[in-house]
């Protein structure tokens, strides 16, 4: 089975790669970087125009935005960037931290000496990375690159945790994707220095109980902020929104 590139990851060759697949990575992308914030409208004949196809493969794209949770449609509202709920945010919370504290359980056991040193380094990096994010403001290029990283160091993890499965429903259940929508639409604290360089230290130091309770701590932290942020997002604002454009349009 292929497997979607990652985000920021390069794109095959025009001719090895759908139309479908590069509207879903474009939009994807748009939603990722926060320029489609949860709510926005998706127009398939705007996107169609932009994008410079029909509207054949955006309506595919928009399907299966919509399988991995990153957008919602309801009859005469239309299409729209998804607004989590409440409930969406903690169950997601709930099965990223089931997830990922097998997977650094995992990595704490099984890992190779230069895995380890590897998940010290994207650890470092991350950091960084997430203190420079803080001062640059609202920048979506530079937010998607940090965010690009995150993911990767998740997914060093999951895939040398000796778990093809484990690592195959982090990505299929969209965990980290998911989480970079909530954190880009949520969060507005800096994480703590070294948060994710404290977290690698636990997990090279080889016990997988202290890992397991480390990465579910890291999970939690923030669930409340962001969580507290999208919850005024409701589902009220389908009528709303519509409504408006409808008028705007007259």
């Amino acid at each position: 089975m292929s497997r979607t590139p990652a985000p920021g990851a390069p794109l095959a060759p025009a001719s090895r790669v759908s139309l479908a697949v590069r509207a879903y990575l474009a939009i994807r992308e748009e939603i990722l970087r926060g320029q489609l914030r949860p709510g926005t409208p998706l127009s398939r004949r705007r996107l169609a125009r932009e994008l410079g196809m029909s509207i054949v493969p955006v309506a595919e794209a928009l399907r299966r935005l919509e399988g991995d949770g990153l957008v919602e449609s309801r009859p005469r509202a239309g299409t729209r960037v998804r607004v989590p709920t409440e409930k969406d945010v903690r169950e997601l919370y709930e099965l990223r931290e089931a997830l990922e504290s097998q997977s650094a359980r995992l990595f704490a056991e099984r890992a190779t000496p230069g895995q380890r040193l590897e998940l010290g380094r994207l650890a470092r990096h991350v950091d960084a990375f997430f203190v420079r994010l803080a001062t640059r403001g609202d920048d979506p290029a530079f937010g998607f690159k940090v965010h690009s990283h995150h993911v990767r160091l998740h997914m060093h993890i999951a895939e040398h945790a000796g778990s093809d499965l484990l690592r195959q429903m982090i990505e299929r259940n969209h965990v980290l994707i998911l989480n970079w929508l909530f954190d880009v639409a949520g969060r507005r604290t800096p994480l703590p220095p070294h948060f994710h360089a404290e977290l690698a230290g636990v997990l090279v130091a080889g016990d997988p109980g202290r890992a397991d309770a480390a990465m579910r701590a890291h999970v939690r932290y923030g669930f409340e902020e962001v969580s507290g942020r999208l919850r005024g997002l409701t589902s009220a604002e389908w009528r709303v929104r519509h409504e408006g454009r409808r008028a705007r349009s007259g």
